[in-house]
């Protein structure tokens, strides 16, 4: 029995000692209150980071997860190559080449203002530029307040142009420190390099920066404002929509110091801009420019403005375009100095400024073309129509009709007179006497003239009064002036006397040279008004043709092919016998119209050389196609107060239209 209950009592042994050891234990427990809030506490701290780790990981995980990769991730645009340019047989006129930018990324500055400040000056004596300009008046701002102002307006992560245009072993230093200076790269733009600089400026135009009044508009088109440059003059900006192509995008991958890892995804490729090949022949042009500059400085002429254009006048192309002053279009390539923008500015004669299109001057007798179309068309003149020159003509006033000191006399440019001549004459003479009365009467003989609303309506077939359409920016229409314009504007009835200064081109009426030389076109096309043209065709980037353009016809002028024929052998007869004598070309039939067109505007006022008492300035004209029998191409020469046209324009046309003529006898050799 012994043997039997030893384990039994060894068992109950142990148990009691186990719930001896499990009492203690609660009775510790419920002696440390503390213990037991500890333990409360901890469970708290476990739950409450257990709730914010399913909040933050499953709750707001995706916005989280999208924020990180803002920070890591960016989305950059690829700049497009822009297109280029080429004249009408391949030759490039402006080509891009890479140009070094040094950005900045604010938000990857050093949170510290101290270690911030000293990347900013560092970078600041890298590129040789302020690094605050505080307190000084008129500089542009330091880096400081560039930096600043990026911060203000929320662009932190908006790469900030510090400069443009850096020198390349600058641009090399800057990217060997890039490891000390957070934030900072260097990027590669490709920018606008024109080969022939001021030849042709005025048709190509140039790039400026989006101005900040436009740049809404230009943002919801794509652009960049803090990067990209639009055309803003000539064919750049006629063109920019087809010039500037399509950007590309991508996604890369950055490290804590906004440096590129690697490219995460390519969202877009870049597509290069269209090609744009003008009408303009370059060697024409050039040769053009030497002729007109030779006019220009004429011992006896010295005009410090003028004009030549060339055209194909069976399509409208032009093909060659001169204004002088000109400027050189690389200026603004890499962003124009104070000095050349404020010297280009207060440069009186403008030469920023395309004169064969945005400047509205009196045209003089070369304007007798469209009175005389006018009359023949109208039946005022007939062939056989004969009108005497006198050399002065007096009207009365109609006021004061019986009071000759009250009466208005008028001049021929020839006192002596012309004598008795008929339409061909009269245009071959230019005669003033004759057109005075074609467009206004002559009371004293009974001649009844066109009047001016005739000779306006008219003026207005041949094109004057509105823009020709040619693709390039500014051009202006001129003005036709009537009598209801001369009141509405003036406060003044229309007279005689106004009638008499619009028939040979003078008074209120102004046109551009390319107006001018429409008209001439349409004579010699026989009525036909084309549009001028300054494009020949649109290619893409690899050559194939996109767009072509053909010739525009705007209106075909009712007048009679008698009545072009006249005042066809009229313009040829100044040629050979009259007051165009100097454009004569061995072996080629020349037709044109010479003008001496009376002035007096702001620059003539300050130079004192026009005004009340003193014998007004000239500008010298002239217009001209070739050959008569088969109308191929046609010039124009205006040169500000040059004098006289049959002395000074004359001579340009004829050595531009010697070369033309001898160019293709070459070619055809």
């Amino acid at each position: 029995m012994t043997l039997n209950k030893a384990p039994q009592y060894a068992l109950r042994q142990a148990q009691d000692t186990a719930q001896s050891r499990w009492q203690a234990r609660w009775m510790a427990i419920k002696g440390a209150p503390r213990v037991v809030a500890l333990g409360l506490v901890v469970l708290c701290v476990f739950g409450i980071f257990s709730l914010r780790l399913w909040n933050l990981q499953f709750v707001r995980g995706e916005y989280y997860r999208a924020r990180a990769d803002r920070q890591r991730l960016r989305l950059v645009t690829i700049p497009a190559p822009r297109g280029i340019i080429y004249d009408r047989d391949g030759t490039s006129l402006v080509r891009n080449v890479p140009s070094f930018n040094v950005t900045l990324i604010p938000a990857y500055l050093p949170d510290d203002e101290d270690e911030a400040e000293a990347v900013l000056i560092r970078l600041a004596v890298l590129l040789d530029m302020p690094y605050t300009t505080a307190g000084v008046q008129g500089d542009e701002d330091g880096l400081r307040e560039m930096v600043k102002e990026a911060k203000d307006t929320g662009a932190l992560y908006r790469p900030l142009v510090i400069k443009r245009g850096v020198e390349r072993d600058t641009a090399l230093l800057v990217a060997q420190e890039a490891m000390t200076l957070p934030g900072v790269s260097v990027e590669i733009e490709a920018v606008r390099e024109y080969p022939y600089g001021p030849l042709v400026s005025q048709v190509l135009g140039y790039l400026l920066p989006i101005p900040e009044e436009k740049e809404e508009e230009y943002v919801a088109q794509g652009y960049d404002p803090a990067t990209d440059r639009v055309g803003v003059a000539g064919v750049e900006a006629t063109y920019e929509e087809v010039l500037q192509g399509k950007k590309g995008e991508r996604v890369i991958e950055e490290d804590v110091l906004g440096r590129m890892i690697r490219v995460v995804e390519e969202r877009a490729t870049p597509v290069p801009g269209d090609n744009v090949y003008l009408t303009l022949d370059l060697d024409l042009q050039r040769f053009v420019e030497e002729a007109l500059r030779r006019g220009m400085t004429q011992p006896n002429v010295n005009s410090p403005r003028g004009v030549a254009i060339v055209m194909n006048l069976q399509t409208g192309e032009i093909l060659a375009l001169v204004s002088l002053p000109t400027y050189d279009n690389n200026l603004f390539a890499q962003g124009i100095s104070a000095q050349d923008w404020q010297r280009l500015n207060d440069d009186p004669h403008r030469p920023l400024l395309n004169h064969a299109i945005s400047d509205g001057l009196p045209p003089g007798s070369t304007f007798k073309i469209v009175v005389a179309a006018a009359a023949l068309q109208e039946g005022i003149l007939t062939p056989d129509t004969h009108l005497t020159c006198p050399g002065t003509i007096v009207v009365p006033n109609k006021y004061y009709p019986n009071d000759p000191g009250r009466a208005q006399p008028f001049y021929c440019w020839n006192r002596a007179g012309h004598g008795s001549l008929d339409i061909v004459g009269g245009i071959a003479h230019s005669c003033d006497i004759f057109f005075y009365q074609v467009g206004g009467g002559f009371e004293k003989t009974g001649f009844e003239g066109l009047g001016v609303e005739r000779i306006a309506r008219y003026a207005r077939l041949f094109g004057f009064g509105e823009p020709t359409g040619v693709e390039l920016p500014a051009e202006i229409g001129g003005l036709v002036p009537t009598a209801t314009w001369k009141r509405l504007t003036v406060g003044e009835n229309w007279s005689t006397g106004d009638t008499y200064n619009l028939s040979i081109g003078q008074g209120y009426l102004s046109v551009t040279p390319l107006q001018m030389l429409n008209a001439v076109n349409v004579v010699a096309n026989g009525g036909i008004l084309y549009r001028p043209r300054i494009v020949h065709h649109l290619a893409d980037a690899q050559g194939n043709e996109v767009q072509s353009f053909e010739p525009e016809i705007i209106r075909t002028l009712p007048i009679s092919p008698e009545n072009w024929s006249l005042i066809q052998q009229g313009m040829e007869g100044a040629v050979a016998y009259a007051t165009a004598r100097r454009a004569q070309i061995e072996g080629l039939r020349v037709a044109g119209k010479t003008g001496t067109a009376q002035f007096c505007d702001d620059i003539a006022l300050e130079m004192g050389i026009c005004g009340v008492g003193l014998e007004q300035p000239t500008h010298a004209w002239f217009a001209a196609f070739a050959p008569v029998d088969k109308p191929e191409v046609s010039v124009i020469v205006f040169l500000y107060n040059g004098g006289e046209g049959s002395v000074a324009a004359v001579p340009v046309a004829r050595d531009i239209l010697e070369y033309y003529f001898s160019r293709d006898e070459a070619t055809a050799g």
